[in-house]
């Protein structure tokens, strides 16, 4: 099944139940490859409905503190970008029909070369990358390489985009658009901000990929929250990462107590 493929297999499943997508977001390799599988799986069978999962990278700009303590923690263990093509291949194995999504940075991209790495991502079973510093006005190279592999180019629609963006992020974005929910960087907030509802219904009308709301989201309530702004759903990044690490060295409390926050956010999606 081609990347374009799962996703849309999601998206219309998650449509006759009435149900939005719930994305975790994970850092491959976090705190060490064997764990950091176990917690792919452990998202996955607790209800995910797709995965986000980042690269590790030296320089993790649109990342906060919790994520790139992270990314320090799978960088120090070892972790590079075969490493993690191999975690996804078994993840793969294990869910052939789960959306993966790759979260990761220009410059390790360009390091090995673009057909390579997308070559490289297709091959691993990966459905769509994200690269998190390029803006639309760069994107071309990188858009003909993805295509070039079956591997969906998903675009991000930054709040108070101006029109011309959102139109090049409708024409370009395939799988899903991430609708970043505030400027800065990604981070866990008790309130989630709602100036990305403009964004959001701008994209609708435009016929964009889905919209999945990021940044911000920690608890169940901001899933509901995200729904009501119409997004299809939403992706949770730094609220997973902090409980993986909140438990320290107890890795089988930690991943079950990710999988009950996982349910809580899922049960929320239901909630229309």
């Amino acid at each position: 099944m081609t990347g374009p493929g799962r996703y849309g297999a999601m998206f219309s499943a998650l449509a006759r139940r009435r149900e939005g997508a719930v994305v975790p977001f994970a850092v491959l390799g976090d705190p060490d490859q064997a764990t950091g599988l176990a917690l792919l799986r452990a998202l996955a069978d607790a209800g995910a409905d797709a995965l986000e999962v980042g690269i590790p990278f030296s320089d993790p700009i649109a990342d906060g503190p919790v994520i790139q303590a992270a990314v320090s923690r799978a960088l120090a263990a070892g972790t590079g970008p075969d490493e993690c093509w191999e975690m996804i291949a078994a993840l793969r194995v294990s869910h052939p029909s789960l959306p993966i999504g790759v979260l990761t940075y220009a410059n390790l991209v360009l390091r090995g070369g673009l057909p390579e790495f997308y070559a490289a991502a297709a091959r691993a079973g990966a459905d769509s990358v994200l690269l998190a510093d390029v803006p639309m006005d760069e994107a071309g190279p990188f858009q003909a390489a993805a295509a070039g592999a079956g591997v969906s180019f998903v675009a991000m629609a930054p709040p108070n985009a101006p029109p011309r963006v959102l139109d090049a992020v409708a024409r370009t974005a395939q799988g899903y658009t991430y609708v970043v929910s505030r400027s800065g960087v990604t981070g866990a907030e008790t309130a989630l901000r709602h100036g990305a509802a403009g964004v959001i219904a701008a994209l609708r009308q435009r016929g964009a990929a889905p919209p999945l709301l990021g940044f911000g989201i920690s608890e169940p309530r901001h899933v509901r929250e995200a729904l009501a702004m119409g997004a299809a759903g939403a992706i949770c990044g730094s609220a997973v990462v902090a409980r993986l690490r909140a438990l320290g060295d107890d890795r089988s409390r930690a991943l079950r107590a990710i999988a009950a926050f996982v349910g809580e956010l899922k049960e929320a999606s239901r909630t229309r």
